[in-house]
């Protein structure tokens, strides 16, 4: 019989639960909200009720751990969040592992929801049989996560890996959530498509909209894509330099735009980075969508987990 883990996928507005077995497959599913009361009850209390809920159909003592993903800057090293980059109430300090092993009687671990998307596509998705990898996730704002020589880059605590808060415009940029001026994700997120889009006075209110506006030949609206587009390109291309990947992941909604987004940023990277870091180098969108982080959180237990 294979052995079986919870995955559990803690975002900002909603919480992914899944079983997942030894292969990296999720056999079964579920979501719930955590901010259904903006966030009077503290995200940990419903995630707590939703494991609950979820596995008692499961023999839960069968279960050989608990892999969790969570938003936010995560001491992977202790289980518990250090910190945040904006408004997320009551987060920071919540003892995740403690909890839940406490909760659960399962062992746990806890790593940051960008660095599981990457391990998640290492493991069973579009990093398959990769040792040198940059995932970069595009949404709300810029998540990131590095595999060099195989082995996710942490850092001394676990906060490795945070691509969102690089200066990219540090003495002219847009003011960050994090406190500084001009950090990436300010200019490499989704949103900051749309702030453009708005400047432009495209009058266009999502990324959809602006990606449909564009595949329909708008003039200004690509030309908005592509100045869009060359700002993830001139950070990605400093990153290259850094850690010479062999391969770029870019996960997010938006990484389903292949023609828009995937194919003119391939091209823009290797233009910007010297031609010995271009050979050979790949970009491609990421594979699991909503389930990289519950994958990638039952690998992350899979390599650093004790079980009981």
């Amino acid at each position: 019989m294979s052995k079986m883990y919870l995955g559990v996928d803690i975002g900002g507005t909603a919480v992914k639960l899944g079983l997942v077995d030894e292969n990296g497959q999720v056999v079964s599913r579920a979501e719930r909200s955590v901010s259904f009361d903006g966030y009077k009850t503290p995200i940990l209390d419903t995630v707590t009720a939703a494991i609950r809920d979820f596995i008692a159909p499961h023999d839960a003592p069968a279960l050989a751990g608990i892999g969790v993903s969570a938003t936010g800057q995560i001491d992977s090293r202790r289980g518990v969040v250090a910190g945040t980059c904006g408004n997320f109430p009551g987060w920071i300090g919540v003892d995740i592992k403690g909890t839940l092993e406490r909760e659960f009687g399962l062992p746990v671990t806890v790593a940051n929801d960008a660095n599981c998307m990457l391990l998640g596509e290492v493991w069973a998705g579009a990093a398959k049989s990769y040792t040198d990898v940059i995932g970069v996730t595009l949404g709300t704002g810029v998540g990131g996560g590095i595999l060099t020589g195989g082995r996710l880059l942490e850092g001394a605590r676990g906060l490795g890996g945070e691509l969102g808060h690089f200066r990219l415009h540090a003495l002219d940029g847009v003011a960050c959530t994090c406190g500084a001026i001009g950090c990436y994700e300010r200019y490499a997120a989704t949103t900051a498509l749309v702030r453009s889009a708005q400047k432009a006075g495209l009058g266009l209110p999502d990324g959809r909209a602006i990606f449909e506006a564009a595949a329909a030949g708008d003039a200004r609206t690509l030309a908005v894509v592509n100045a869009w587009v060359g700002e993830i390109a001139q950070g990605l291309a400093g990153l290259v330099h850094i850690f010479n990947p062999q391969l770029i992941l870019i996960g997010g909604g938006v990484s389903a735009q292949q023609e828009l987004l995937i194919d003119p940023l391939a091209e823009k990277v290797r233009a910007s980075v010297m031609p010995a870091f271009a050979e050979g180098l790949e970009l491609k969108s990421a594979a699991l969508q909503n389930d990289a982080g519950l994958v990638g959180a039952v690998y992350y237990f899979s390599l650093h987990g004790q079980t009981k």
